[in-house]
This record gives C-alpha cells, structure tokens and sequence, in this order.
C-alpha cells in the first residue's frame, strides 16, 4: 500500500522539497485537497502525474509554497526596523552598504518594502536585497510587480505616491528604481547552502508551516550567515523560544541579534 510517507520519499526525489520537515497534519490535509482537485485517486497517481505533465508540476509546487504577503506587514515592526534596527546597522557598517537578504520572499512585497524603508537612509544606488523563494513562478510575479489595492493597505503614504504607478482602479505597479534594487533567486531553505556575513536577514510567516526540528536547524544557518551583531527579523507568530541557546539575543520580540 501506497503510504504518505512514500509519497515524502518520491517528491523529495522529484522536487529536492523535503515534506518531511513540514507539519504532517497540515500540509498532507493541503495535498489531499490538490490531488481531489485533479481528480487522482491518490497521491501514487498524483506523483505520476506531475512526472508527466510539466505544467501540474509548477502548478504543484506554487501550491506547495504557501504565497500569502503584504507590504509592511505588521507596520509597528517595521517602524521598530526604520528607527532602530537599520541605523544602527549603518553606524556598524561605517559606510560600506548594507548586506541584506529577504529569504522566502514570496510575490516580493517584502524586499521591496526594504528598499523603500532604506531609501529613507541612504541613496536608493547603495542599496541592494537578495530576495530568494523557493516557488520558481511566486518569483517571476514579484520581478513584474504588480499589486492590489489591498497590498498596499499597511505601506506609508510616501511610499505609495513615490514609487507605485497606478495602472487600474485596483492594481498598482511597483516602479523600476525599487525594482533594480533587488535580485530575486530560487532557494530552498531546508536544502541549499547559505551566504554569509548578512548584516539583515528578513524571514516572516513561513517558519510557522515547518516543524521544530526543522526550524532550529534554519535557524542555526541564519545564525552562521550574519555577521556579528547582525539582525534576523521574523513574524509576529515566530519568536525563538530558546534563542540564546543557538547565541542570539532577543529584541523587541521579533528582532533576534547574533551575539
């Protein structure tokens, strides 16, 4: 009998995206409903069929990435980064520009929110964000950069009559002077290797869908990939229970500095 865990071994050999570290109930009840959806009988045929046919393949793995974002999501956090974190991430860098990556980056609200908040601080020319995901299609969409309305709702202002063109009642565009700030490449968190020396990692409301296990060994390799004094930031929903074990030391809750 076909199990769930066999399918876990087959779509790991097909994807390199290990399930296993996700949280079973979750995530097998989220493949159920896709493989429903295309009218499969089970996840046996389901696996043949994105062997077959290319585009149920990318349609599989956008599904699999859970692509939920906004601007400035949690606009107190993001006031905490604008007014603490990043000046005193430039007074350490003593003028050499920031190093920043924006992982899990989704439709690209996030690292365009960064540049935006670092326009602020310094010429848009120094700045520049490494935006990864590991959904090859959510990455194409954040190069063009289109929003909705409600996207947009928690950006300041400034930010929207600056640097968004309006193309339609509902749907703005993101313009090319954020755009060239950021280079979006595909990464797979829980199997890629990881840069170094970051002075700002940015991951937020993904770290929820893995388990424990998993996401203290994320954890640990954004340690080894900051600088000293170098931030990570998280969700709302992502505090490090035990941060201090892997040398980090927590700021304003969802701020985490290595020590």
């Amino acid at each position: 009998m076909y199990e769930y865990s066999d399918f876990i071994k087959d779509i790991y050999k097909l994807t390199g995206i290990d399930l296993a570290c996700y949280k079973e109930r979750q995530m097998k009840r989220r493949l159920e409903t896709l493989v429903k959806r295309h009218k499969l009988p089970g996840f046996r045929e389901f696996v043949d069929a994105i062997q077959k046919d290319k585009v149920l393949y990318e349609d599989f793995l956008s599904y699999l990435t859970i692509n939920v974002s906004e601007f400035y999501r949690n606009p107190n956090q993001w006031k905490i980064l604008d007014t603490e974190m990043v000046p005193r991430l430039l007074k350490e860098a003593n003028g050499r520009p920031l190093k920043i990556w924006s992982a899990a980056c989704s439709t690209g609200d996030e690292p365009y929110s960064l540049v935006m908040l670092l326009s602020r601080h310094v010429p848009l020319h120094q700045i520049s964000i490494v935006a990864t995901d590991i959904d090859k299609q959510i990455l194409e969409k954040a190069k063009v950069g289109i929003y909705d309305r409600k996207s947009l709702q928690n950006l300041p202002e400034e930010f929207k009559q600056k640097y968004f063109n309006q193309l339609g009642e509902k749907s703005f565009q993101i313009r090319e002077e954020i755009k060239k700030q950021v280079q979006f490449r595909q990464h797979n968190l829980l199997r890629d290797n990881y840069d170094r020396n970051y002075d700002l990692i940015v991951c937020r409301n993904v770290m929820i869908y893995f388990t424990e296990e998993a996401k203290d060994g994320i954890y640990q390799k954004f340690y080894q990939s900051l600088r000293p004094q170098g931030v990570l930031f998280v969700g709302s929903t992502e505090q490090m229970i035990h941060a201090e074990k892997i040398g980090f030391t927590s700021e304003h809750s969802f701020f985490y500095v290595k020590s």
